[in-house]
């Protein structure tokens, strides 16, 4: 995936900030009303920070709010997801570090958009 390269998904869109070995770094929009999968990765880690809007995190099952300012850590292979709450866009940096960075890593447990499996 090339810096620049932007796509649309069911919850949004993100666009690649920087894509070299070893990280990765998003800027992701999330629509009022929508969330990403419920979700795993074996070959990453991620690292959440937020810059506009509010929402709340799933991790492990745990709920977290999120609001600008907050930052979250995904650990690798921990089950997680973002929720937008509001009534503006969610914006996030997502920061990627690992081995791997391929959406072919994604394990989808729940998906709102029948993309589960």
């Amino acid at each position: 995936m090339a810096v620049g390269e932007h796509d649309e998904r069911p919850w949004g869109s993100y666009t690649v900030l920087d894509d070299s070995e070893g990280h990765k770094v998003k800027r992701i929009v999330v629509r009022p009303g929508r969330r990403l999968s419920y979700q795993r990765h074996a070959r990453r880690a991620e690292h959440w920070f937020v810059v506009h809007g509010t929402g709340t995190v799933v991790l492990e099952g745990q709920r977290l709010p999120v609001a600008p300012g907050s930052a979250v850590d995904v650990p690798t292979g921990a089950a997680h997801r973002i929720e937008n709450t509001g009534d503006v866009p969610l914006v996030f940096i997502e920061v990627q570090h690992g081995e791997y960075f391929g959406e072919d890593d994604i394990v989808r447990l729940e998906d709102d958009f029948g993309r589960v499996g």
